[in-house]
């Protein structure tokens, strides 16, 4: 079985990388990084680009006040692209802010991240974000060649619990994640107001106009997509994933859904 390795940030912070191969078995490459026991998954994809301050700051705050906590006290694991920017780091923060332990698994092209250890990388190279505690690099050089593995091993990784997928923002590579999201039956909540293809996609939803991109409209004909308009109530986010994710039949998870954050 092929090994996994740690790294080590210059915040003291460890993770277990995996170099996955191309036709990686995955239920082996969990295994291989210790992450042997299935569990509820919330995917997060987007960025935080062109978004003005004010909204950055309730995007912070959405994640700090309720997504790293629901995560924490709900035993999510949380996936997502991995990288040192956007909504990546929001989601490192906020799981660092309220001293969580849930897993922050990354998926990165094995061509384009800079390991923390390795001082020779090309400065061309992207960071990893240092409070992740897993991080799978799998084949490609190009963004976007992550977009249907990120999808495939947070499936293999859900097992037979349920997931969502969180958009906010976000530009062409969200466009693909968001799309291999919706293939694979999981939901998608978009953060409209949020900015780029957030809000494209819920102006598509609320109002079906005529001048919508071909590729935004296809999305939009798929099942799956649900909205959270930023300005709203932070309980109306927290209610909208757990409705997303309600539809487990364990018990345990189930009280700990309904009973959680009342």
């Amino acid at each position: 079985m092929q090994s996994s390795f740690p790294i080590v940030f210059k915040n003291g912070q460890t993770a277990q990388v995996l170099t996955v191969e191309p036709e990686q078995d995955l239920a082996s490459a969990l295994v291989a990084v210790s992450l042997t026991e299935s569990r509820p998954v919330l995917v997060a994809i987007g960025g935080a680009s062109l978004i003005s301050e004010e909204h950055l700051q309730r995007l912070q705050r959405l994640f700090s006040e309720v997504l790293a906590p629901l995560a924490q006290e709900l035993g999510l694991i949380v996936v997502d692209s991995g990288t040192d920017a956007g909504v990546v780091r929001l989601i490192g923060n906020a799981r660092e802010e309220i001293s969580g332990s849930f897993p922050l698994v990354g998926v990165s092209p094995v061509g384009l991240v800079k390991l923390s250890n390795d001082e020779n990388s090309s400065t061309e190279l992207t960071d990893l974000e240092s409070h992740h505690t897993h991080f799978f690099l799998v084949p490609g050089d190009q963004w976007g060649d992550e977009s249907p593995w990120l999808a495939r091993i947070a499936s293999q990784i859900a097992g037979h619990y349920p997931s969502v997928t969180v958009l906010i923002n976000g530009g062409s590579i969200a466009l693909l994640d968001a799309t291999e999201s919706l293939k694979v039956n999981r939901p998608l909540v978009v953060i409209d107001g949020s900015g780029r293809l957030a809000d494209e996609i819920a102006e598509a939803v609320n109002h079906h106009g005529q001048d919508i991109r071909q590729e935004i409209s296809q999305l939009t004909k798929m099942t799956g997509i649900s909205l959270f308009k930023l300005k709203d109530s932070f309980r109306q986010f927290e209610k909208i994933l757990k409705l997303s994710l309600k539809t487990h039949n364990d018990n345990t998870f189930r009280t700990k859904l309904i009973t959680s954050r009342k």
